[in-house]
């Protein structure tokens, strides 16, 4: 482990200053707010972050998948100091400016499909799964949506009905947004099905026409399908190739739109700008976020000008497109142009062998999935290995911030693995190092 690339701990975690911080947020904060570990941030830089105590952590979330170009990129940095000196807010609904025709031009170049897109800009992932929401069903004239099992696609009361990765989420929210049916993602660990992806012939698909639609929700009146190309809050889960495809088909059978969440797999992460490129299909809409901005609030609705063609006044906000955002995004999408989804794909596949090695040598790992880095690592029970185990899911979690590497949950019992894709091969060595060394102590523990 190179001294200078490994984290430093120089006190006992959390410290003194983090501790004063940790219970003035119990005082103060919505306790709606799920905290893994008492983490007080300072400052950050590249891939490490220093807590108020002076401790030096490497960050293996980059603000769940958010600071995509790494903490405080110096293109990313000046483009936002730049236009600070000009102007910060004017409201993109109700005035013009430069960037954020720009952006909406560059977001419509990097999405998928060779036709001429349109853009709504809003402030977040949930914001841009509304507008999506909204867009389906001004164009089309339907009601209902298919969403999946394991999704998660905001909060808010629109897109949490989308949402069913977690029951929590969705607990004293009743009645949701009607007309969501939910139906089985390709999760082939853990097939509803009980089937094996050599021999199912997607049924998980067919169950979508073959039930859903004949006993249920009539095809000709679904408005959307809404899907993570890889499910994120549900644990990290790549369907195999020819799922979406088979989904899209079905899709236009029906007149049905095909919405990608891309708020959590885009931009990069996956090793190709989006991650439905994998699978070789175009959505109708998709819906961006997190990476976009390198941090800072930005969402996007991106969609065939065919489908965004509602009327002024259909829809709009006061505070998306901010400029500053906008800035960002577009040094960020230049940075990811330049090598960053190359190095995304090359880092990635060798911290993924890296940690199906690891998973090889101990029990408590049942398996690793996912594309470029964005990668998930399932903890299983002891006596059965398609069994999750939380707890020690959680424990590992802990150990490896008390260690100096920052992790977070995913799905009922993985671990995510999404730093900023300016990681090296270098530090993504000592972070395997330092996970390896968790999963040990954890499993030593007498249970």
């Amino acid at each position: 482990m190179r001294k200078q690339d490994a984290p430093r701990l120089v006190t006992k975690l959390p410290g003194r200053r983090a501790r004063m911080v940790v219970n003035l947020d119990k005082e103060h904060i919505s306790p709606s707010y799920t905290r893994t570990y008492p983490l007080v941030v300072e400052k950050a830089e590249g891939i490490y972050l220093w807590d108020v105590d002076g401790n030096r952590f490497i960050d293996f979330n980059a603000g769940i998948a958010v600071c995509s170009t790494g903490h405080r990129h110096p293109k990313v940095v000046r483009a936002i100091q730049n236009q600070l000196g000009k102007f910060l807010h004017m409201s993109g609904t109700d005035f013009y400016y430069t960037v954020e025709v720009e952006l909406a031009k560059a977001l419509g170049e990097i999405t998928p499909g060779n036709f001429r897109k349109k853009t709504f800009l809003s402030n977040s992932g949930t914001e841009a799964v509304e507008a999506s929401l909204k867009l389906a069903r001004y164009k089309t004239r339907r009601q209902n949506f298919i969403a999946f099992f394991g999704a998660f696609h905001g909060r808010s009361m629109g897109s949490l009905s989308l949402t069913a990765s977690k029951a929590i989420q969705r607990k004293g929210f009743f009645p949701l947004m009607p007309g969501v049916t939910h139906v089985p993602y390709a999760d082939c660990h853990r097939c509803v099905f009980n089937l094996v992806p050599k021999s199912c012939d997607f049924a998980c698909v067919s169950y979508i026409e073959d039930v859903v639609f004949k006993k249920l929700v009539p095809g000709e009146e679904v408005a959307a399908f809404f899907v993570e190309a890889i499910q994120g809050e549900g644990g990290y889960i790549v369907p195999p190739f020819g799922y979406h495809q088979r989904v899209k088909k079905l899709a236009e059978k029906y007149g049905i739109l095909f919405i990608a969440d891309e708020v959590q797999s885009g931009m990069g992460r996956t090793g190709k700008m989006f991650a439905i490129e994998h699978w070789k299909v175009v959505p109708d809409i998709m819906a961006l976020a997190k990476g976009i901005a390198s941090g800072l609030p930005l969402g996007a609705t991106v969609a065939s000008a065919k489908v965004m063609d509602w009327p002024p006044g259909s829809h709009g906000n006061t505070f998306g497109g901010n400029p500053v955002s906008c800035v960002s995004a577009l040094a960020t999408i230049e940075l990811l142009r330049d090598g960053l989804v190359e190095n995304a794909r090359r880092v990635g596949e060798f911290v993924k062998d890296s940690l199906e090695e690891i998973a090889e040598c101990h029990p408590a790992i049942g398996w690793v999935s996912g594309l470029g880095l964005m990668l998930g690592v399932e903890i299983v029970s002891d006596t059965d290995r398609r069994k999750g185990d939380p707890a020690k899911r959680d424990a590992i979690v802990q150990e490896c911030f008390e260690r100096g590497l920052l992790i977070l949950p995913t799905g009922p019992s993985a671990i995510r693995f999404s730093p900023p894709l300016v990681v090296k091969k270098a530090q993504a060595e000592i972070a395997l190092e330092i996970f390896e060394r968790a999963v040990s102590k954890v499993e030593s523990r007498k249970r």
